[in-house]
């Protein structure tokens, strides 16, 4: 198979969807890689190491999503590279449709295979390759909202571990997954007041036991959101519902009864977001002011501190890629059921049952389109 990897154009985004490791081996099993020039540049990965474990460099990115047979990417395709896909390609990388739904009619026009990191799916219920970035995003999340809260950048003017004598911040999380769970770690270790709300009373308990009583642990309800919220000098929403738009936990009248200064920092905005006065930023101007309230709104926090997330991120979907490029997409799907849950797009159909239901598409099963031997889709139209 022919891997292409373009240079990411999001604002900011310095992370590249391969390391020379996973370039060695691919190319270690026959397969080819083109890389644009200077893609891995902001990781701290030159073009010379790629070519060393076997890539080609190519000029441009026109270039490399015409050869690719298979594109590995880090953030969702702008509208810049639309033109660039075509039919039959698979395009591997984060995609969040239920969040950009005109990617998605892109997709299903161009007839594009799209395999979104963050579906795939073990049958234990994890996310191997959205854990990564969001531990990423998790410790992110309390550095950004500690220094969201000083004064010069519109927050109260408070250290969020505070001084003897001097309250410390109260620190609320949004769900207690993956992201919650590295806020939290980051938080306690600043000396701040830390609560994490959730629905799921088994996760809390053991919560609960790994932080030895240095957080809240709360059911998750309207009530102890509200309250909770009302009464926090930065919260961090950290809710995921894989494939689908993120449950609005904070609604706007919740946000307007926080204290002046106040900051939130809505991790779950790539999915919409869980707070309702959340749109997503950017790394050049990320923050604005609403109701007095400080929001921080990244989509692509991780793009920040792209040496480390590009390896931790690689680590996870390099495996995923060598199954796609060994076997084929089609018959990758078919043996592997997390890459069927991958699967957002084929042949013009969304294969996803919570993208579909987000965004009011049909959605068709994978058995129902999976090629015969003949090569034809089985839809049934």
């Amino acid at each position: 198979m022919i891997v292409g990897v373009p240079k990411e154009i999001k604002t900011r985004e310095y992370r590249v969807g391969l390391v020379p490791g996973g370039v060695r081996a691919l190319t270690g099993r026959g397969h080819e890689v083109f890389v644009e020039k200077g893609a891995g540049q902001g990781s701290g990965i030159s073009d010379a190491e790629l070519v060393k474990a076997g890539a080609k460099i190519l000029s441009t990115a026109a270039e490399v999503w015409a050869k690719a047979d298979m594109i590995i990417k880090v953030k969702e395709p702008l509208p810049p590279e639309y033109d660039l896909m075509r039919e039959g390609q698979i395009v591997y990388t984060y995609f969040h449709l239920a969040a950009v739904p005109e990617l998605l009619k892109v997709l299903l026009k161009r007839r594009v295979s799209a395999v979104a990191y963050e579906t795939i799916q073990m049958p234990d219920g994890s996310l191997p390759l959205l854990k990564p970035m969001s531990e990423v995003a998790g410790k992110m999340s309390i550095q950004v909202g500690a220094a969201s809260l000083e004064k010069e950048h519109g927050g109260k003017g408070m250290l969020l571990g505070g001084v003897p004598g001097v309250r410390r911040g109260k620190v609320v999380i949004l769900g207690a997954g993956v992201v919650g769970t590295n806020a939290a770690k980051v938080a306690v270790g600043l000396g701040a007041e830390v609560s994490i709300l959730d629905i799921n009373l088994d996760r809390l308990g053991y919560l609960d036991d790994i932080f030895g009583g240095r957080v809240t642990t709360i059911n998750s309800d309207t009530a102890q959101i509200e309250r909770a919220v009302s009464e926090a000098d930065l919260v961090v929403g950290a809710v995921l519902i894989a494939g689908a738009r993120a449950p609005k936990l904070v609604p706007e009248s919740l946000v307007a009864e926080m204290s002046e200064g106040a900051v939130v920092v809505d991790v779950s905005v790539d999915q919409g977001g869980c707070i309702e006065t959340c749109h997503p930023t950017t790394h050049d101007d990320p923050t604005y002011i609403k109701h007095g309230v400080v929001h921080y709104c990244v989509a692509n926090m991780p793009g920040a501190v792209a040496q480390t997330s590009t390896f931790a991120l690689t680590n996870a979907t390099t495996p995923f890629a060598l199954k796609i490029a060994d076997l084929g997409l089609v018959e990758a799907v078919s043996q592997f059921r997390p890459l069927e849950l991958g699967l957002n797009t084929y042949d013009g159909k969304v294969t996803h049952q919570a993208v579909a239901e987000s965004l009011g598409q049909t959605y068709t099963p994978w058995a129902d389109l999976r090629p015969s031997k003949g090569g034809q889709p089985r839809s049934k139209g």
